[in-house]
Formats: structure tokens, sequence, C-alpha cells
């Protein structure tokens, strides 16, 4: 009868059962930073499995913050290329923030920018130079008016396209024949599609919040495939449409850079960080993207769920085998020749132990 005490007491020692979730929690926080996900509020991370919605910001966010070339159309024989290259090197020397976005433009696509002579500047029209022997213009709607230019048909078409689209219009000019229109506005983030392409395989719903007009914010969110978008929203208001989602029954995550962004990033169920953005915005985020990858947002959703995951198994390992066990050391079979001796117990004790660790540890092999 002792020997069957003791077995139980050897069996039904918590060792597995205390190191079941503990160890899941660490080895996961460990793979979230290294994988650039700053785990500052355990609750975020643990109720990232349960989203519905991910709500991103748009600006510095899903976008870069700054303008570049995001669409163009050209006449006149030249390739995109070619017109972006002469573009550059007639707004080489402008100091203006779309003369800017054009030359950074051509830069990002490794163009070769040309250098210009006898570059002029006419205030409210745009700027000349001569580039490669060419004599070229640049500027909006106004150089049109001023020149009494009418452009073809295609390039008009397009230009009206980025009105509608709330981007600004420049065009390039050679003579009296436009050459290109390019729409300059804040640029899509590269990576912002496979982010938003891999929440939607993950069964979640993606919105966007931004200040920015109905128009802008829909040319966003139609080139990125975004299911709703909340535009023109003032910063005080960014929490309310966080509620609104939630009065509807949905888990929300937001996800923000900037200081009008951490109320909306504490009102949501998951507040996600840009790392790059401002600290008032990292310190209300439960979870912050060092690298400020919007890519690493489905990561924090496969990683809650893979944690989730190694709990169950673990706790089912831990609790599973007592419930095998324990009747066994009892002795409530003994009557069919099965019982186990202490040390048999010592051992399934032990190697319960061993199993939940190493199941634990492989966590560390889930694909994020």
């Amino acid at each position: 009868m002792v020997e069957r005490v003791v077995t139980v007491l050897v069996i039904a020692c918590p060792h597995a059962l205390g190191l079941a979730v503990p160890l899941v929690i660490a080895i996961s926080t460990s793979l979230g930073a290294s994988s650039g996900l700053l785990v500052r509020q355990r609750r975020g991370l643990e109720q990232a499995r349960e989203l519905d919605v991910v709500v991103f910001d748009k600006t510095g966010t899903l976008t870069l913050g700054e303008h570049r070339v995001v669409d163009m159309a050209v006449a006149g024989g030249l390739t995109r290329d070619e017109a972006l290259r002469l573009a550059a090197g007639v707004e080489r020397d402008s100091e203006h923030p779309l003369a800017r976005a054009i030359v950074h433009s051509a830069e990002d696509q490794q163009l070769q920018v040309p250098e210009a002579l006898e570059f002029a500047s006419a205030a409210g029209e745009g700027v000349s130079a001569r580039v490669e022997d060419r004599w070229l213009r640049m500027g909006g709607p106004n150089l049109l008016r001023a020149l009494e230019l009418s452009p073809p048909q295609t390039l008009r078409d397009a230009a009206r396209r980025y009105a509608d689209q709330g981007r600004s219009a420049i065009w390039l000019i050679e003579g009296q024949a436009a050459l290109a229109v390019f729409a300059i506005a804040d640029a899509v983030r590269p990576e912002s599609r496979e982010a938003v392409r891999r929440l939607h395989e993950a069964g979640i719903e993606v919105a966007m919040l931004t200040g920015d007009s109905q128009a802008v914010a829909q040319a966003v969110a139609t080139e990125l495939g975004i299911d709703t978008v909340f535009a023109e929203v003032l910063p005080q208001d960014k929490a309310e449409k966080i509620k609104q989602l939630q009065r509807r029954g949905k888990r929300v995550a937001m996800v923000g850079d900037g200081v009008n962004d951490a109320p909306a990033l504490v009102t949501a169920d998951v507040g996600v960080a840009i790392g790059a953005g401002t600290s008032v915005a990292v310190e209300a985020g439960d979870v912050v993207l060092v690298r400020s990858d919007p890519r690493d947002v489905p990561r924090i959703v496969t990683l809650s769920r893979a944690t989730y995951r190694k709990m169950l198994q673990n706790l089912w390992w831990a609790a599973g085998y007592n419930i095998v066990a324990i009747p066994l050391a009892a002795g409530l079979f003994a009557a069919w020749g099965l019982l186990l001796v202490p040390a048999v117990g010592a051992v399934l004790m032990s190697a319960s132990t061993v199993i939940v660790a190493l199941n634990a540890q492989l966590l560390r092999r889930a694909p994020l």
C-alpha cells in the first residue's frame, strides 16, 4: 500500500505541468525578438490569434511618408524610364518637394540622372533646363495654360485620372509637345502588398485609417486590396473608429506610428507600433515592429497561433499522461497484472518533463 502511495505521489509531481506554459512563453518571446517583434505586453501577443480586423494607419505605415512618382503616362516615342530620367534631369537643381520626388524616384530605379544646363525657375509655372541638348520644361497645369499647349488625349486622360485620385500631375514638355505626365503621391511601401495578402490568407480583414481625402485613400486601398477605408478621419476620432469595429463584435488590431495613433493603439485589442515611429506610439503598443516592416504584422498572428498550439500540446501531455499513469500507480488495474513501481513512475515523470521541454523548443521551427 505504501508503495502505491509513493508511486502515485511521484507520478503526480507537477513538474511538467508547471513548465508547460512558461517555457512556451519564454521561447515565443525570444523568437519574436529575433524576428523583429518586440513584445511589450504579453496580452497583445496572446490575443493576436483571435483577430478579425487589422487596421493600418496609412502615412508612414502602409506608405513611405515621402512623395514619389507612383504612375506615369508617356508619349512622343519615349519609354517610361527615359521619360523619368529626363524629368529628373530637369528637376535636379530644384528644391521643390515635388521636384525632389521625381529625382528620388529616378534614383530608386537606379536610373542615371543627367546634368542640367541653363536651369531656370518661373514662379507658379515650373522649371526649365537644357538636358542632353534638349530644352525641356517641367510644371503643372499652370505651365500648360501659359504655353497654351494641348497635350495628346492619352496624357489628358491620365492627368484627369490622377486628379480624381487626389494625386499631383506634373508635365514634361519639349517645345510645344507634352512628352509625359507624372502622378506624384505618398508612395506605397513595397512590403505592404505582401502584408495585406498574408493577412487575407490568414482569414483577417484589412482596414485603413487616414486623414487624407477619400480619393487618395481609395486609390491606395485599391492598389493594395484593402477591404475597408476610413478616410478624412480627424486625429481625435481615430480611437472611435476602432470602437465602432469592436461594437460590431470584431477583435481589432491597430498598426500606427504617430502621436495621433496612440489613443487608437491603446483602444485596440492589440496595439502594434512601428519601431521608427514616435516614442508615444511605441509606448502605447503591445508589440513593436523593430524593422518597421508591415509584413511583420501577419508574423505576429502566425507566432500567436503557433504559441497557443504549443501551449495546448504541452498542457495535454502534462495532464494526459497523469490520466493514464495515476490509475496504474494506484493499482486500479492490479487485478490484470498492471501495476507501476516507484522507479517506473519516476522515469515516467521525468520523461514527461523532458517531452514538454522538447516540444516547447520545437516552437523555434515554426515558420513566421
